[in-house]
Order: structure tokens, then sequence, then C-alpha cells
């Protein structure tokens, strides 16, 4: 029975050391393992945290340029600068400012396209005053030319007279049909005048009557 016990005792420490010896090899962590977990995680982590720095820095870019596009258009559009008392002292929305960016530029195609017409009407007048520098240089030319020429002729106040004469005859016509109510009234009778009290017999004979009643004064 010692001996039993001895070797029961024994057995025991054995298996005890050898469960103990056991767990301690299982708790051991496999280096190869953990290196390779170690030399990989990091790596995937800073990946991702790369890729979602370069993803913010862009989003921020982008809106730093809207935001700067947004303060340009306020900062070059008059109507922009303009306070509006619909809304006080608040900042223009987004939708605000490109709403008067689109007016302001309609407005400058407007007053481009008036411009040019001016130009072109401008252009007219400055033709119609070359053509009439030239004819008029050439009437002092013929003057120093000839100059006793045209002394016999009638005068400046006879002139007027028969001028007047003619006028005051068309402006009864013009005065009985012409309506100045607007200017729509004003076109459409000024043609219809123009067709039936301008025709060249009628012009013709209001002149031989003026002439008539001015015979006295021409001879």
């Amino acid at each position: 029975p010692a001996l039993f016990m001895d070797n029961a005792r024994k057995g025991s420490i054995v298996s005890r050391a050898n469960s103990i010896g056991s767990t301690s090899a299982s708790s051991v962590p496999n280096t190869d393992d953990e290196d390779s977990d170690y030399h990989q995680e990091p790596y995937k982590e800073s990946y991702k945290d790369q890729r979602r720095r370069a993803h913010t820095q862009a989003e921020q870019k982008r809106r730093d340029a809207i935001k700067k596009g947004y303060d340009d258009l306020q900062a070059i559009v008059p109507t922009c600068q303009q306070q509006d008392f619909s809304i006080g002292s608040q900042k223009l929305s987004k939708a605000i400012v490109l709403q008067k960016t689109i007016d302001y530029i309609q407005f400058l195609h407007k007053e481009k396209k008036k411009q040019e017409e001016e130009v072109s009407t401008l252009r007219k007048d400055v033709m119609a005053l070359k053509i009439m520098k030239v004819n008029y240089e050439q009437i002092v030319k013929a003057h120093q030319d000839n100059p006793n020429e045209g002394k016999d002729q009638v005068s400046d106040q006879v002139k007027f007279n028969v001028f007047q004469g003619i006028m005051d005859s068309l402006f009864q016509s013009f005065n009985a049909s012409i309506s100045v109510t607007s200017f729509q009234e004003l076109s459409a009778c000024v043609f219809s005048w123009i067709e039936e009290h301008c025709k060249p017999q009628t012009l013709r004979d209001i002149v031989i009557g003026v002439l008539h009643q001015l015979k006295s004064q021409l001879y």
C-alpha cells in the first residue's frame, strides 16, 4: 500500500505537470502568426485612412471652390451688393445669388443690343454727314470759281415766304388728318396723310398756288 500510494502520488504529480505544460504551451502565442497579423493589420488600416483622408481633402477642395465661385459672383454682380429689404441683413442664399446673376447677364445682353443699335445709327449719321460735307464742299468750290453767279437770285426772305406758304397749306391737311394720341395712331395717320395729301399732283397745285400769291415778291 505504501508503494501504491507513492506511485499514485508520482503519477498525479506527473499528470499535473503535463497538464500545466500543455496549458502553458497552448497559452504561448504563435510568434509567426502574430508577426504576420501585426504587420498586415496596421497596413490595412493605414490604407483605409489614406483613402478616407484623400476623399475628405478632395471634398473640401470642391466645397471651397464652389464657395469661392459664389463669393466671386456676389462681389462682381452689382445687384448682389444692393441691400434687399425683404431678407434684411441675412446672407444671400446660393439660389438668390444665381438668380441675380442670371438677371444681370440678361440685362447686359439687352444693353449690348441697345448699344449695337445706337452704334449702327451713329454710323449711318456719320455716312450722311460725310455725304453732306462733300456736297457743301462742291457748292463752296462752285461759288469760288464763279463768284458773280447767283446775284440775281431771289432773297432768302422770299424763299422763306414760299416755303412758309407751302408748309401752311400742308399743315392744314396734316392738322385735320393726323391724330397724336399714341405713336401707333400717329404712324398710321402719317402714312395715310402722305398717300392722300402729298401726291405729286397735289404738291404741284399747292406750289403753283403759293407762287401766284407771292408773284409780286418774286418779280
